[in-house]
């Protein structure tokens, strides 16, 4: 068959499952389109009963970039303090520490968890003491769907007396030691947007721990309109607040949640049957006491190839497939940040170099994946 005439089998697309209307048009009835609403308030306490963490408190926002900069905001960080980051990441992670003009410094992944490594952030720690320059903060990501180690980085973080924001915009669903990722950091950052394994169309989602930094993290993101009869503003807000409309979309969605968790799960163990135990790939794992959602299935190829390459080649077949993420501390914009790498071998380089996101959408078919399988297998053999 022509690859024309092959249906396109995307990355990660969103996937409905048909409660999401009953909530909108709720919305629509009652004339609810705007940024507030009971949609809004009703999931931000699904979502803490969700995460069965008693303590937070949940803050609807329009991105998942946006809760992070209101939780470096509320850590109070500012021009000149440095934040240490997670270098294989997005860079909708370290974006924010520039808007509060502060300085990233990027730490590297360890090949176990492939995220951040407890190694390399002690040895940032320290050097750092011996400039007596702490950072602010820690932005720890947690990558494809998997938790960090948050067993030795948290005591870590605690000993230098740094708080962490957890970063678990992929990872929504996943945990450790039955403990949900959002849930280990000081403040906690979710995502909604299109690709992720639960959408709102965009959006993302703020997790405190204090009742009255929720209150003021809702202020500032409804452009911080100090209580009076008329538009009244002492500080710099911002219009970060989630839809309704928005909302609804996601309170449909988290009703299906767990049902793409394991959607995705079967499309993993289905890849490794096909590829890894075919010597083409060797996938990123969970160790014990980790549950990953498989936000994406995401592998090292056995061999050195040019990951680029399967890109092209699989885009002539209407396959998306992706590299991993380009590492913060290789970006342009982020040329003169300090980098603290986990070995003399960066991982992060390593994965960049020689590693590839593949198609993980729960609304894939079996058939879909096995033509991705049979298509990379095809072109790893050639290589």
């Amino acid at each position: 068959m022509s690859s024309k005439l092959k249906n396109k089998i995307l990355l990660s697309s969103p996937h409905m499952g048909g409660l999401e209307m009953g909530f909108i048009q709720e919305a629509f009835e009652e004339n609810w389109v705007a940024p507030l609403g009971p949609n809004v308030d009703a999931f931000e306490q699904e979502m803490v009963t969700y995460l069965q963490d008693e303590d937070l408190y949940a803050v609807a926002m329009t991105s998942g970039t946006a809760a992070l900069h209101i939780a470096l905001r509320l850590l109070g960080v500012g021009p000149g303090d440095e934040v240490f980051c997670s270098s294989l990441t997005f860079i909708a992670s370290a974006n924010p520490i520039l808007y509060q003009g502060a300085i990233p410094v990027f730490i590297d992944s360890d090949s176990q968890t492939w995220n951040m490594s407890p190694e390399a952030l002690e040895r940032g720690f320290e050097e750092s003491l011996k400039k007596n320059k702490l950072p602010k903060a820690v932005v720890v990501v947690d990558l494809f769907g998997q938790s960090a180690d948050y067993r030795k980085l948290i005591t870590i973080c605690n000993k230098f007396n740094v708080p962490i924001i957890e970063d678990a915009a992929e990872a929504l669903g996943a945990s450790l030691d039955n403990k949900k990722c959002g849930t280990f950091g000081d403040y906690g950052i979710l995502s909604f947007n299109g690709n992720k394994i639960m959408t709102t169309g965009g959006g993302g989602m703020l997790l405190v721990r204090d009742k009255e930094k929720a209150k003021y993290a809702h202020f500032l993101i409804t452009q911080a309109r100090d209580p009076a009869p008329y538009y009244l503003h002492s500080v710099v807000g911002n219009n970060y607040r989630m839809s309704n409309i928005a909302a609804g979309i996601g309170r449909g969605q988290l009703r299906v949640l767990d049902q793409r968790v394991s959607r995705r799960r079967e499309i993993n163990r289905l890849y490794r049957n096909e590829l890894e135990d075919s010597g083409v790939i060797d996938f990123m794992t969970a160790p014990s006491g980790y549950f990953s959602t498989n936000w994406l299935s995401v592998g090292i190829f056995t061999k050195k190839v040019d990951p680029l390459c399967f890109v092209s080649k699989l885009a002539q077949e209407n396959i998306e497939v992706r590299p991993i993420w380009k590492p913060m501390h290789t970006q342009p914009l982020f040329a003169k940040s300090q980098y603290y790498a986990s070995s003399q071998n960066s991982f992060a380089d390593l994965a960049f170099s020689n590693g590839l996101c593949l198609p993980s959408g729960s609304n894939l078919g079996n058939e879909d994946i096995l033509r991705v399988c049979e298509a990379i297998k095809n072109i790893f053999y050639q290589e």
